[in-house]
């Protein structure tokens, strides 16, 4: 499985960056934050879980795989970074989740987990939460989510009680994917690098854990 890296000259760090369920490694949002990330000293390989690939090889939509498969995948990635730099994983939305997920097993050298909208529940249905693993989390967890996300916006999230909860850090009238409206005052060009700038300033902080 081929991963697209971003190399800076002097990288500080790694980041294996996943896509969400309906977009995949090259979507705007994707290739935006990772070269941002890289002009700021990270390293950053992006990849397409095994259904998207397929999606995009029949040029027709797929639903993603279970999280087992997925999880599979994004371990399959892990072996392909480079041992000499500390590592870092995450993604958006369901990337994210999975990045949080897999580092529950114990198995892989991770420094932490940045997720960029992450899928506290499904839209409209805020019972159904996805936090149960929060409390086998065992590095820094941060979450980059805007302020009226659907699938966890900052009022539900400040009313959440968890475990183990994450790093927030929140972006004025963001959406899932961080995009505010035009009214707000703000673009979503801004908060796509100020995105890359916290999530750059995370691994610094992080890398000799």
């Amino acid at each position: 499985m081929t991963i697209q890296w971003f190399k800076p000259k002097q990288p500080i760090a790694q980041f294996i960056f996943a896509h969400g369920a309906g977009a995949g490694s090259d979507s705007a949002f994707m290739q935006t934050i990772a070269q941002h990330l890289c002009d700021l000293g990270i390293q950053v390989g992006l990849f397409d879980f095994e259904y998207m690939q397929q999606a995009k090889a029949l040029d027709k939509r797929r639903p993603p795989d279970r999280a087992p498969k997925l999880l599979a995948c994004f371990a399959n990635q892990l072996a392909q970074a480079d041992q000499a730099l500390p590592l870092f994983i995450g993604g958006k939305s369901m990337g994210g989740r999975m990045a949080s997920m897999l580092v529950t097993e114990g198995k892989y050298p991770v420094k932490g987990v940045i997720a960029m909208g992450y899928p506290f529940h499904p839209p409209g249905k805020p019972d159904k939460l996805r936090i149960e693993h929060f409390a086998e989390i065992p590095c820094p967890f941060l979450v980059l989510q805007g302020e009226r996300d659907t699938f966890g916006s900052q009022i539900e999230l400040a009313q959440l009680k968890m475990d183990n909860a994450p790093d927030f850090i929140f972006f004025a009238d963001g959406d899932h994917s961080l995009k505010p409206r035009k009214k707000s005052g703000y673009s979503e060009a801004e908060h796509l690098l100020e995105a890359a700038k916290q999530a750059a300033k995370f691994m610094q902080v992080h890398r000799d854990d």
